[in-house]
């Protein structure tokens, strides 16, 4: 059976970053990645999606992303660019290898895949992200509503639907985006449990980014004292409060029951709504884990700060709020995978 030194599950912005990282301690990493190609979930993001962060903060660790470097690249350009870091990557990636589960045999680490086949590896980072694993909460009557029910992570574009009444339920970025976009086709109503709070792009003539990382605020090691994740800023160049006052899209509080093709609001009205959309977020996509009881009963990984807390030899990137805000981030990415790879280098030097 074929071993490995270390195998990184997912060839996205965090398992690119990984492999990177694990090369520069003399490790030979091998990339298994599910899709066609090492480029992520980014190629399934919606049609106009643009990166918050500009190309300067945008980069993986030994590429820069290029161009202007105060430019916010778009979808295709991060595709384009992530694709880049693979083809000079020093590691192997193996693209069509969707890792099923992982279990813990005489001290080896045994992968089993979707294909049959197995690999063993002396230590493994999990480094698939969240957008395979799309977050759904229970919402009053939401199971019994026969309408069209989407989660942004299938959403693409806004023609679909031209002339619908729709919901978008959440606060946050991807929420409030997908929200006013849609509004320039259909009737729509942004519904969260919270206010929608925003946070201006530009202060001052420079960017949040600058900010954040001339304050040392974008890595402050502050992942591990968060229970949970603090309420999510709406990053905003003005055109989004802009469209939210203007009531394109509407805000309302969470409706509070749904049956057949009706909602029910807070005031009692209710009415015939054609989709509601879930930009609810993401949770750690890790289900391979389940077999080596490396997660907690919510599917959360056991770790500190990307270290796995019940096996020396697992760790993890691009987990949100792994140690600090920027972790699941193209910016974060090198940075905590650095870290890792430095413990992998010692676990294995120990063996």
């Amino acid at each position: 059976m074929e071993q490995v030194d270390v195998a990184v599950i997912g060839g996205g912005q965090s398992g690119l970053a990984a492999a990177h990282a694990l090369r520069g301690q003399g490790l030979q990493p091998v990339v298994l990645e599910a899709s066609e190609r090492a480029a992520g979930s980014w190629p399934r993001h919606y049609d106009s999606l643009t990166l918050f962060s500009p190309a300067r903060y945008s980069s993986l660790p030994g590429l820069p992303f290029g161009g202007d470097p105060d430019r916010y690249p778009h979808r295709d350009e991060v595709v384009a660019y992530l694709l880049r870091c693979a083809d000079e990557l020093d590691a192997e990636i193996r693209t069509r290898t969707r890792v099923r589960d992982v279990r813990l045999e005489d001290g080896v680490f045994m992968l089993g895949l979707e294909s049959g086949g197995e690999l063993a590896a002396r230590a493994v980072v999990a480094a698939t992200g969240t957008f395979g694993r799309p977050h759904r909460p229970e919402l009053p009557g939401l199971a019994t509503y026969t309408g069209t029910l989407l989660h942004a992570a299938d959403y693409r574009a806004p023609e679909p639907f031209a002339g619908q009444r729709v919901v978008v339920v959440g606060a946050g970025n991807s929420a409030v985006q997908i929200a006013a976009e849609l509004a320039g086709r259909a009737r729509v109503t942004l519904a969260a449990r919270h206010p929608v709070r925003f946070a201006r792009q530009r202060t001052l003539g420079s960017d949040l980014h600058w900010w954040l990382a001339h304050t040392g605020l974008d890595t402050l090691p502050i992942g591990r004292f968060l229970r949970t994740p603090p309420t999510q800023w709406v990053i905003d160049d003005g055109r989004y409060r802009a469209a939210v006052t203007s009531g394109r899209p509407d805000r309302r509080p969470v409706f509070t029951g749904a049956s057949g093709t009706k909602v029910t609001w807070a005031d009692g009205t209710t009415e015939e709504v054609d989709t509601v959309l879930l930009a609810t977020g993401y949770r750690p996509d890790l289900v391979y884990l389940v077999p080596l009881g490396a997660l907690d009963a919510s599917g959360h990984p056991r770790h500190r700060e990307g270290i796995s807390l019940t096996h020396p030899g697992l760790a993890y990137v691009g987990l949100e709020w792994q140690r600090s805000l920027s972790s699941n981030s193209l910016r974060g990415a090198g940075r905590d995978a650095a870290r890792i790879a430095r413990h992998i280098a010692a676990h294995l030097a120990r063996l």
